[in-house]
Protein backbone atom coordinates (compact mmCIF):
# COMPACT_ATOMS: atom_id res chain seq x y z
CA UNK A 1 0.00 0.00 0.00
CA UNK A 2 1.38 3.36 -0.87
CA UNK A 3 2.41 5.57 2.38
CA UNK A 4 1.11 9.00 3.16
CA UNK A 5 3.41 11.39 4.88
CA UNK A 6 0.91 14.30 4.66
CA UNK A 7 -0.26 15.91 7.60
CA UNK A 8 -4.03 15.26 9.35
CA UNK A 9 -6.73 17.22 7.93
CA UNK A 10 -5.47 17.80 4.30
CA UNK A 11 -6.88 16.28 1.74
CA UNK A 12 -5.85 12.04 0.96
CA UNK A 13 -2.75 11.59 -1.47
CA UNK A 14 -2.78 9.49 -4.08
CA UNK A 15 -3.31 5.57 -3.99
CA UNK A 16 -4.76 6.00 -0.57
CA UNK A 17 -7.89 3.92 -0.14
CA UNK A 18 -11.21 6.49 -0.10
CA UNK A 19 -13.71 6.70 2.72
CA UNK A 20 -16.07 4.52 3.04
CA UNK A 21 -19.52 5.90 2.13
CA UNK A 22 -22.12 6.14 4.56
CA UNK A 23 -24.84 4.08 4.72
CA UNK A 24 -28.24 5.51 2.78
CA UNK A 25 -29.93 7.51 5.69
CA UNK A 26 -27.35 7.80 8.30
CA UNK A 27 -25.38 10.97 9.48
CA UNK A 28 -22.85 11.74 7.61
CA UNK A 29 -21.25 13.96 10.13
CA UNK A 30 -21.80 12.00 13.24
CA UNK A 31 -21.88 14.16 16.53
CA UNK A 32 -19.50 13.49 19.49
CA UNK A 33 -20.52 12.56 22.52
CA UNK A 34 -21.39 15.85 25.10
CA UNK A 35 -23.56 16.58 27.92
CA UNK A 36 -27.05 16.94 27.65
CA UNK A 37 -29.63 19.36 28.00
CA UNK A 38 -30.11 17.93 31.50
CA UNK A 39 -26.59 17.56 32.36
CA UNK A 40 -25.95 20.86 31.88
CA UNK A 41 -28.76 22.51 33.62
CA UNK A 42 -27.67 19.99 36.57
CA UNK A 43 -24.12 21.21 36.39
CA UNK A 44 -25.35 25.38 36.34
CA UNK A 45 -27.71 24.47 39.10
CA UNK A 46 -24.70 23.05 41.33
CA UNK A 47 -23.01 26.18 40.80
CA UNK A 48 -25.83 28.90 41.30
CA UNK A 49 -26.03 27.03 44.54
CA UNK A 50 -22.35 26.09 45.37
CA UNK A 51 -22.55 29.49 47.73
CA UNK A 52 -25.85 28.57 49.72
CA UNK A 53 -23.80 28.23 53.18
CA UNK A 54 -22.57 31.67 52.35
CA UNK A 55 -26.02 33.28 51.12
CA UNK A 56 -27.60 31.77 54.41
CA UNK A 57 -25.37 33.48 56.75
CA UNK A 58 -25.71 36.33 55.40
CA UNK A 59 -28.72 36.56 55.37
CA UNK A 60 -29.37 35.46 58.93
CA UNK A 61 -26.99 38.20 60.00
CA UNK A 62 -29.18 40.66 57.22
CA UNK A 63 -32.56 39.51 59.29
CA UNK A 64 -30.75 40.05 63.01
CA UNK A 65 -29.03 43.41 62.01
CA UNK A 66 -32.21 44.45 60.70
CA UNK A 67 -34.55 43.27 63.68
CA UNK A 68 -31.96 44.84 66.58
CA UNK A 69 -32.21 47.76 64.74
CA UNK A 70 -35.84 48.06 64.91
CA UNK A 71 -35.80 47.04 68.51
CA UNK A 72 -33.24 49.98 69.00
CA UNK A 73 -35.03 52.20 67.45
CA UNK A 74 -38.01 51.31 70.07
CA UNK A 75 -36.01 51.36 73.19
CA UNK A 76 -34.49 55.08 72.20
CA UNK A 77 -38.23 56.42 71.84
CA UNK A 78 -39.60 54.54 74.46
CA UNK A 79 -36.77 54.99 77.06
CA UNK A 80 -35.39 58.13 76.71
CA UNK A 81 -38.03 59.86 74.48
CA UNK A 82 -41.42 59.73 75.98
CA UNK A 83 -42.77 56.84 73.88
CA UNK A 84 -45.46 57.09 70.99
CA UNK A 85 -48.35 59.08 70.49
CA UNK A 86 -50.42 61.21 67.97
CA UNK A 87 -51.15 64.07 70.06
CA UNK A 88 -48.92 66.87 68.31
CA UNK A 89 -46.10 66.73 70.57
CA UNK A 90 -42.80 65.10 70.45
CA UNK A 91 -44.29 61.93 70.81
CA UNK A 92 -45.53 61.82 67.80
CA UNK A 93 -42.51 62.58 66.06
CA UNK A 94 -41.23 59.97 67.27
CA UNK A 95 -43.21 57.57 64.89
CA UNK A 96 -41.19 58.81 62.10
CA UNK A 97 -37.70 57.20 62.89
CA UNK A 98 -39.22 54.00 64.19
CA UNK A 99 -40.95 54.32 60.98
CA UNK A 100 -38.57 55.17 58.86
CA UNK A 101 -35.81 52.50 60.28
CA UNK A 102 -39.17 49.78 60.10
CA UNK A 103 -40.41 50.35 56.64
CA UNK A 104 -37.91 52.65 55.06
CA UNK A 105 -34.73 50.46 56.06
CA UNK A 106 -35.44 46.84 56.89
CA UNK A 107 -38.78 46.09 54.90
CA UNK A 108 -36.89 48.07 51.62
CA UNK A 109 -34.32 45.95 52.28
CA UNK A 110 -36.10 42.72 52.59
CA UNK A 111 -38.45 43.72 49.53
CA UNK A 112 -34.98 43.73 47.43
CA UNK A 113 -33.49 40.72 48.39
CA UNK A 114 -36.66 38.30 48.33
CA UNK A 115 -35.65 37.23 44.61
CA UNK A 116 -32.62 35.72 46.02
CA UNK A 117 -34.16 33.41 48.57
CA UNK A 118 -33.37 29.95 47.26
CA UNK A 119 -36.24 28.49 48.71
CA UNK A 120 -38.69 30.96 46.27
CA UNK A 121 -37.29 29.43 42.86
CA UNK A 122 -39.58 27.20 42.49
CA UNK A 123 -41.94 29.77 43.23
CA UNK A 124 -43.62 31.22 39.77
CA UNK A 125 -41.88 34.97 39.10
CA UNK A 126 -45.19 36.53 38.97
CA UNK A 127 -45.94 35.41 42.75
CA UNK A 128 -42.79 36.77 43.31
CA UNK A 129 -43.01 40.20 41.78
CA UNK A 130 -46.60 40.28 43.92
CA UNK A 131 -44.62 39.90 47.13
CA UNK A 132 -41.88 42.17 46.27
CA UNK A 133 -44.26 44.85 45.02
CA UNK A 134 -46.03 44.50 48.45
CA UNK A 135 -43.31 44.67 50.78
CA UNK A 136 -42.37 47.86 48.98
CA UNK A 137 -46.02 48.81 49.26
CA UNK A 138 -46.38 48.70 52.81
CA UNK A 139 -42.67 50.50 53.33
CA UNK A 140 -44.54 53.30 51.62
CA UNK A 141 -47.51 53.12 53.50
CA UNK A 142 -44.92 53.51 56.41
CA UNK A 143 -43.12 56.12 55.45
CA UNK A 144 -45.86 58.49 54.33
CA UNK A 145 -47.18 57.87 57.88
CA UNK A 146 -43.97 58.78 59.39
CA UNK A 147 -43.69 61.79 57.54
CA UNK A 148 -47.14 63.31 58.06
CA UNK A 149 -46.10 62.88 61.84
CA UNK A 150 -43.03 64.81 61.45
CA UNK A 151 -44.91 67.86 59.41
CA UNK A 152 -47.32 67.63 62.28
CA UNK A 153 -45.36 68.27 64.90
CA UNK A 154 -43.38 70.70 63.44
CA UNK A 155 -46.49 72.82 62.81
CA UNK A 156 -48.33 72.40 66.41
CA UNK A 157 -44.68 73.25 67.66
CA UNK A 158 -44.13 76.20 64.76
CA UNK A 159 -40.86 74.55 63.61
CA UNK A 160 -39.43 75.54 60.18
CA UNK A 161 -40.21 72.38 58.11
CA UNK A 162 -37.63 71.48 55.14
CA UNK A 163 -34.38 73.36 56.22
CA UNK A 164 -32.44 71.06 57.00
CA UNK A 165 -29.84 68.72 54.53
CA UNK A 166 -31.48 65.84 56.36
CA UNK A 167 -34.75 66.80 55.07
CA UNK A 168 -33.83 67.23 51.63
CA UNK A 169 -32.76 64.02 50.87
CA UNK A 170 -34.66 62.29 52.80
CA UNK A 171 -37.99 64.27 50.56
CA UNK A 172 -36.04 63.70 47.64
CA UNK A 173 -35.77 59.55 48.51
CA UNK A 174 -39.64 59.53 49.29
CA UNK A 175 -40.51 60.88 45.89
CA UNK A 176 -38.26 59.12 43.82
CA UNK A 177 -39.33 56.00 45.71
CA UNK A 178 -43.10 56.39 44.79
CA UNK A 179 -41.99 57.52 41.45
CA UNK A 180 -40.59 53.99 41.48
CA UNK A 181 -43.28 52.14 43.02
CA UNK A 182 -45.67 53.72 40.60
CA UNK A 183 -42.96 52.31 37.51
CA UNK A 184 -42.42 49.05 38.64
CA UNK A 185 -46.83 48.53 39.03
CA UNK A 186 -47.63 50.25 35.34
CA UNK A 187 -44.42 48.89 33.37
CA UNK A 188 -43.04 45.29 35.27
CA UNK A 189 -46.11 43.96 37.02
CA UNK A 190 -48.79 44.68 35.55
CA UNK A 191 -48.89 42.78 32.02
CA UNK A 192 -49.90 45.89 29.57
CA UNK A 193 -46.53 47.07 28.72
CA UNK A 194 -44.50 46.30 26.06
CA UNK A 195 -41.96 44.02 26.19
CA UNK A 196 -39.51 46.28 24.96
CA UNK A 197 -40.19 48.80 27.38
CA UNK A 198 -39.88 46.11 30.26
CA UNK A 199 -36.74 44.87 28.90
CA UNK A 200 -35.09 49.54 28.62
CA UNK A 201 -36.75 49.94 31.98
CA UNK A 202 -35.37 46.86 34.42
CA UNK A 203 -32.07 47.52 34.82
CA UNK A 204 -32.81 51.14 35.54
CA UNK A 205 -35.28 49.69 38.10
CA UNK A 206 -32.82 47.77 39.49
CA UNK A 207 -30.12 50.35 39.91
CA UNK A 208 -32.16 53.25 41.04
CA UNK A 209 -33.78 50.64 43.61
CA UNK A 210 -30.52 49.96 45.28
CA UNK A 211 -29.57 53.89 45.04
CA UNK A 212 -32.65 54.84 46.56
CA UNK A 213 -32.12 52.07 49.48
CA UNK A 214 -28.33 53.40 50.10
CA UNK A 215 -29.34 57.24 50.13
CA UNK A 216 -32.58 56.01 52.83
CA UNK A 217 -29.33 54.59 54.69
CA UNK A 218 -27.26 57.51 54.65
CA UNK A 219 -30.62 59.75 55.32
CA UNK A 220 -31.38 58.32 58.42
CA UNK A 221 -27.66 58.83 60.01
CA UNK A 222 -28.27 62.33 59.68
CA UNK A 223 -31.44 62.17 60.79
CA UNK A 224 -30.67 59.94 63.59
CA UNK A 225 -27.70 62.42 64.66
CA UNK A 226 -29.36 65.40 64.26
CA UNK A 227 -31.86 64.36 66.42
CA UNK A 228 -29.18 63.84 69.60
CA UNK A 229 -27.67 67.46 68.75
CA UNK A 230 -31.07 69.06 69.14
CA UNK A 231 -31.84 66.77 71.79
CA UNK A 232 -29.05 66.52 74.00
CA UNK A 233 -27.55 70.06 74.15
CA UNK A 234 -26.92 70.18 77.81
CA UNK A 235 -27.22 67.12 81.13
CA UNK A 236 -26.07 65.55 79.42
CA UNK A 237 -24.00 67.06 76.29
CA UNK A 238 -24.12 65.05 73.43
CA UNK A 239 -20.15 65.41 73.35
CA UNK A 240 -19.85 63.65 76.57
CA UNK A 241 -21.23 60.61 75.16
CA UNK A 242 -24.20 59.82 77.30
CA UNK A 243 -25.92 56.62 77.32
CA UNK A 244 -28.92 57.68 74.88
CA UNK A 245 -26.01 58.73 72.90
CA UNK A 246 -24.05 55.57 72.91
CA UNK A 247 -27.30 53.64 72.02
CA UNK A 248 -28.17 56.09 69.01
CA UNK A 249 -24.42 55.15 67.71
CA UNK A 250 -24.61 51.93 67.98
CA UNK A 251 -27.75 52.05 66.27
CA UNK A 252 -26.57 54.15 63.38
CA UNK A 253 -23.74 51.32 63.15
CA UNK A 254 -26.06 48.67 62.53
CA UNK A 255 -27.94 50.55 59.74
CA UNK A 256 -24.73 50.91 58.47
CA UNK A 257 -24.21 46.53 58.53
CA UNK A 258 -27.46 46.24 57.85
CA UNK A 259 -26.66 48.23 54.26
CA UNK A 260 -23.75 46.48 53.78
CA UNK A 261 -25.35 42.98 53.93
CA UNK A 262 -28.34 44.03 51.64
CA UNK A 263 -26.41 45.51 48.64
CA UNK A 264 -24.03 42.69 48.84
CA UNK A 265 -26.31 40.03 48.43
CA UNK A 266 -28.25 42.31 45.66
CA UNK A 267 -25.01 42.40 43.64
CA UNK A 268 -23.92 39.09 43.42
CA UNK A 269 -24.37 37.55 40.37
CA UNK A 270 -24.28 34.30 41.05
CA UNK A 271 -27.37 34.45 43.79
CA UNK A 272 -29.67 35.33 41.40
CA UNK A 273 -32.87 33.68 40.59
CA UNK A 274 -31.57 30.72 38.26
CA UNK A 275 -33.71 29.16 35.17
CA UNK A 276 -33.42 25.23 36.95
CA UNK A 277 -37.50 25.34 36.55
CA UNK A 278 -37.46 26.40 33.13
CA UNK A 279 -34.86 23.77 32.13
CA UNK A 280 -37.19 21.31 34.06
CA UNK A 281 -40.31 22.62 32.21
CA UNK A 282 -38.19 21.93 28.54
CA UNK A 283 -37.02 18.25 29.63
CA UNK A 284 -40.53 16.83 30.56
CA UNK A 285 -42.59 18.45 27.95
CA UNK A 286 -40.24 19.42 24.94
CA UNK A 287 -40.79 23.03 25.56
CA UNK A 288 -41.63 25.54 27.81
CA UNK A 289 -45.50 25.21 29.07
CA UNK A 290 -47.83 28.10 29.42
CA UNK A 291 -46.60 30.59 32.11
CA UNK A 292 -42.70 29.59 32.21
CA UNK A 293 -40.55 32.24 31.69
CA UNK A 294 -37.48 32.68 30.09
CA UNK A 295 -35.19 33.75 32.71
CA UNK A 296 -31.92 36.32 32.08
CA UNK A 297 -29.88 35.25 34.97
CA UNK A 298 -27.20 33.26 32.56
CA UNK A 299 -26.29 36.89 32.07
CA UNK A 300 -24.23 39.16 34.36
CA UNK A 301 -26.27 41.25 36.88
CA UNK A 302 -26.15 44.11 34.55
CA UNK A 303 -28.39 42.48 32.01
CA UNK A 304 -31.88 43.91 31.54
CA UNK A 305 -34.13 40.81 33.11
CA UNK A 306 -35.90 38.58 30.22
CA UNK A 307 -37.99 36.66 32.64
CA UNK A 308 -41.09 38.36 31.13
CA UNK A 309 -40.72 36.88 27.79
CA UNK A 310 -42.71 33.91 26.86
CA UNK A 311 -40.88 31.41 24.68
CA UNK A 312 -42.81 28.88 22.43
CA UNK A 313 -42.00 25.44 22.12
CA UNK A 314 -40.13 25.80 18.60
CA UNK A 315 -37.95 28.51 20.76
CA UNK A 316 -37.43 26.09 23.18
CA UNK A 317 -35.80 23.32 20.89
CA UNK A 318 -33.47 26.12 19.28
CA UNK A 319 -32.28 26.63 23.22
CA UNK A 320 -31.90 23.15 23.46
CA UNK A 321 -29.77 22.56 20.94
CA UNK A 322 -27.86 25.56 21.51
CA UNK A 323 -26.50 24.07 24.55
CA UNK A 324 -26.21 20.97 23.05
CA UNK A 325 -23.75 22.13 20.49
CA UNK A 326 -22.31 23.84 23.07
CA UNK A 327 -21.26 20.62 25.39
CA UNK A 328 -20.06 19.12 22.26
CA UNK A 329 -17.61 21.73 21.65
CA UNK A 330 -16.19 21.68 25.54
CA UNK A 331 -15.56 18.26 25.07
CA UNK A 332 -13.79 18.42 21.78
Amino acid sequence: MPRCSRPTGRAPCLGAAPPAASPAGARTRPRPAGPSFAELAAVYGARKMEAYGRFLALLVSALLVGFVSVIFSLVWVFHYREGLSWDGSVREFNWHPVLIITGFVFIQGIAIIVYRLPWTWKCSKVLMKFIHAGLNTIAMILVIVSMVAVFEYHNAGNIPNMYSLHSWIGLAAVIFYSVQLFLGFAVLLLPFAPVSLRRAVMPIHVYSGLTIFATVIATALMGITEKLIFALRSNPAYSESPPEATLVNCLGVLLVIFGILILWMASRPYWKRPPEENAKALLTTGGTPEGTEAESTMTDGGNADKSDLRINSEAARKQNLKLDEAGQRSTM
